[in-house]
């Protein structure tokens, strides 16, 4: 199943959100009944959750009025497939929250089928960023959760029901996934959320888009509700001081000690022309070519990796049918090998002898010996200062590597 950005959005143009809307204000885009009918719908709810194996006391939730049930109340003792001891979810025990008005939410279901994954890659392939996805299951006059933002943006396919939402004029600051966003109480939120900005109903085939931050609550108004929230993780300028970083380990500048605190005039002036010198350095850094490569290499293939399979065709011998990533072509892990020294020399031991190395080339061959399967791209992101392609090659001519 394949679908599009402009697949979403219509008849609101990509071209029209993004100048109007995207990290702006909140978008409600109706729909048919129909527009949406591929992706989920009850038959699909109930056969999801008869993957009895897939969920724990973690990945599926229930709610009510707000408040998280305990897992206890609704789960049993199990053993996993793999031997370890997990709370497991139970059918009948669900069904009697559900009858007393609870929700239910299903966590990280982007990779569980083929119309729910179609939505993740045509917002990532958008380059909106990595499209993860929950499904929430409400019943009427039953409120999941208070007033809120979220540390991403949020798109709300309605696929079943429908559901009112009171959008508020607050909008805090782009909040990330990080403690000090975590500890405001419901009172702080109620007071920043501001005036109510609009109520929109949204029904079976709308599509609803709320900007990282947006204060938002929702209440399901039929008898019954079903979305799929897209939270979409975009990149950050954190993420820039990330590859800054990486960049910096191989600055003496970086590496040096900062100047000794005594107290003195003297010592607080000598940190301070130091801390100068760091940020000038950073500067320079920034407007590095090489560095602006790999950062827009990170950009750019920003999304969660997906399906990729094609057994027959590997079988076979033949190329795969899907297309190569957006990182380029990848490498799979075919061999093993280890770091040696020999006196100041260093190298990397294979089956076929050792290959002269660096020592920050044969780190990164370890980081790559250590994944299934690498791209270029991300070999650059991690290891900006290194000529990527050059060392795949050489991993590669020694039997290491093979072509994805």
């Amino acid at each position: 199943m394949k679908m599009t950005l402009q697949d979403l959005l219509a008849p609101v143009t990509p071209e029209r959100f993004f100048a109007e809307y995207f990290d702006r204000q909140p978008l409600h885009v109706p729909g048919g009944a129909a527009k949406f009918a591929a992706v989920l719908d009850w038959a699909g709810i109930d056969a999801l959750l008869g993957m009895t194996h897939v969920w724990s006391e973690k990945s599926l939730r229930v709610v009510m009025d707000s408040v998280p049930v305990p897992p206890v109340q609704y789960s049993a003792k199990a053993t996993s497939r793999d031997g370890a001891p997990v709370l497991q979810p139970v059918a009948a025990k669900v069904q009697e929250w559900v009858a007393r008005g609870a929700s239910v939410v299903m966590n990280d279901v982007d990779s569980l089928t083929p119309g729910l994954a179609a939505v993740s890659r045509a917002l990532e392939d958008a380059g909106l960023g990595k499209a993860q996805a929950n499904v929430y299951i409400s019943f009427q006059s039953h409120k999941a959760f208070h007033s809120h933002y979220d540390t991403h943006d949020v798109w709300a396919v309605q696929v079943e029901g429908e559901k009112a939402w009171n959008i508020w004029e607050g909008r805090a600051e782009w909040p990330i996934a990080h403690p000090i966003f975590r500890g405001q109480t419901q009172a702080q939120h109620d007071e920043a959320k501001g005036r109510l900005r609009e109520k929109v109903v949204v029904r079976k085939g709308d599509l609803l888009y709320l900007p990282r931050g947006w204060y938002h609550d929702a209440l399901a108004e039929a008898p019954d509700s079903v979305h799929i929230a897209y939270g979409v993780h975009a990149p950050l300028g954190m993420d820039a001081l990330n590859v800054l970083t990486e960049r910096a380990l191989y600055d003496a500048l970086f590496r040096q000690p900062l100047p000794r605190q005594d107290g003195s005039p003297a010592a607080r002036e000598a940190l301070a022309q130091r801390l100068a010198a760091i940020g000038a350095r950073l500067s320079d850094l920034a407007r590095d070519p090489k560095v602006l490569e790999v950062l827009s290499a990170f950009v750019r293939d920003h999304r969660f990796e997906r399906g990729g399979y094609d057994l027959q065709a590997a079988r076979a011998g033949a190329p795969a049918a899907a297309a190569a990533p957006a990182g380029g072509a990848r490498f799979r892990v075919v061999g093993t090998a280890r770091p040696v020294r020999r006196g100041n020399e260093f190298g990397l031991k294979t089956e076929a002898g050792v290959i002269a190395m660096s020592m920050p080339e044969i780190e990164a061959a370890a980081w790559i010996l250590a994944r299934p399967a690498v791209a270029e791209a991300e070999l650059r992101a991690a290891w900006p200062a290194l000529d990527a392609g050059a060392l795949i090659e050489r991993l590669a001519a020694a039997g290491l590597l093979a072509a994805a």
